[in-house]
């Protein structure tokens, strides 16, 4: 099994745990810099934004850190909206991409002055009732049987999302008579996608229906948001998505569609947060427990509700057991939690090197979606958020909650 790599020891994070008991997540600043700079460079030949989503890893840190990088915030909800709004991300530097959209959300958008990105043509007159139709609109295509989602998106005629081939024609024009000027074009058909190629097709089809928009109805589209899911790998041996491969492939096919068709400069968005900060934030915990039945398993203090990818997906995550990186993986155990679910797990029959009460395990590419679907359920409370700063110095960026923190909302007056 080849070991991914950590960039802190043993050391490093017991002398984090006698300040912050586990389990707790760490984020990687260096790393995370790192990677938003390779996407800006990656399309640095185009008028190029990244709009982080949010929803893999809404705190507010990560996000002043991101916004220094120069990317924007790929919204979908009001409490993301205020989040961007609060570390001074605003305006068109936010895109509120949302579906069956409540009138408040769409208000606060205009408020701030956010690129709106709607996914339903009944949208329109919605929209125009409640909060006004603003400078600038996008509409999502859901290209339905006529483009493959990949294997986690799943059939684009069964997504919930975006408007088919005719409503997008009908709803340009609507919006066009309406006096919106500014028009912009956007689908989502992948998730943790990790061949370069998807997204090369998926521009080739944004760019191509730009160009039939721009006869029929006769809408300049000014940017083509190309939506997210680059992948990452998760498992030992898989490789990462080449970037720079994607940025040069897609400019390649730019200047096959969009240059001639008269439509350059014609703006690239893209909505990327796996990518982004997936495979640098890390869920730290220590083994508490070692039962022996028909399994072994080992038992720690984080569960499910920490992180609930592996349960809910199935999803595979690396495991270090740190200080035993170079010991044999000659242990076969199920890593558990405590939560009151039999799919309360972070590995099945895992090759591991032998794990004793004590030791700490870290759950790798942990930093994108895992804090953000955690949940109380068993009343498991949400854990801590640290950050590693360039300087070497650990910031804490969200405390653990408390019970009284878990109480808060109950009324037990007149008990």
């Amino acid at each position: 099994m080849i070991e991914k790599q950590l960039p802190f020891d043993e050391r490093t994070i017991r002398a984090i745990v006698r300040n912050y008991p586990t389990p707790f997540y760490v984020y990687d600043e260096s790393a995370i810099r790192a990677s938003a700079r390779r996407l800006n460079q990656a399309f640095a030949w185009c008028a190029f934004k990244e709009y982080f989503a949010v929803k893999a890893t809404p705190n507010p840190h990560l996000l002043k850190i991101l916004g220094q990088e120069n990317l924007g915030g790929d919204c979908s909800s009001l409490a993301e909206l205020v989040l961007c709004e609060r570390v001074g991300i605003s305006g068109e530097n936010i895109m509120f991409t949302s579906n069956e959209t409540a009138a408040k959300e769409y208000i606060r958008a205009r408020e701030l002055g956010a690129i709106i990105n709607l996914d339903d043509i009944t949208h329109i007159p919605y929209l125009e009732q409640h909060a006004g139709l603003p400078e600038v609109i996008c509409l999502r295509y859901n290209p339905g049987p006529l483009r493959e989602g990949n294997v986690i998106i799943g059939k684009p005629e069964e997504a919930k999302y975006g408007f088919t081939r005719e409503q997008l024609v009908d709803g340009y024009r609507q919006l066009k008579a309406k006096g919106v000027r500014r028009f912009g074009l956007h689908t989502m058909v992948a998730s943790n996608e990790l061949d370069p190629e998807f997204f090369v097709e998926t521009a080739k089809m944004l760019f191509e229906l730009a160009v039939e928009l721009a006869r029929d109805p006769g809408v300049r589209i000014e940017f083509v948001n190309l939506g997210g899911g680059i992948g990452i790998p998760y498992r030992p041996g898989q490789k990462a998505v080449d970037l720079g491969l994607v940025g040069r492939r897609i400019e390649q096919t730019y200047r096959e569609i969009v240059v001639p068709a008269g439509l350059h400069p014609l703006k690239i968005f893209m909505e990327n947060g796996r990518c982004i900060t997936g495979p640098y934030g890390y869920l730290v915990t220590e083994a508490i427990h070692h039962k022996n039945t028909y399994k072994q398993y080992i038992g720690v203090d984080a569960c499910m509700s920490n992180l609930m990818r592996p349960g809910m997906y199935g999803a595979y995550h690396h495991i270090t057991v740190l200080g035993k990186e170079t010991a044999a993986r000659n242990h076969t155990y199920d890593v558990v939690g405590s939560l009151c679910e039999n799919n309360d797990k972070f590995a099945i029959d895992r090759q591991l090197p032998q794990i004793d009460a004590g030791d700490l395990l870290v759950i790798h590419d942990a930093g994108a979606h895992g804090f953000a679907m955690g949940f109380q359920y068993n009343g498991k409370l949400r854990s801590a958020e640290l950050l590693w700063r360039e300087d070497g110095s650990v910031t804490q960026i969200r405390r653990a909650e408390t019970l009284d923190d878990y109480f808060a909302t109950l009324d037990f007056s007149g008990l």
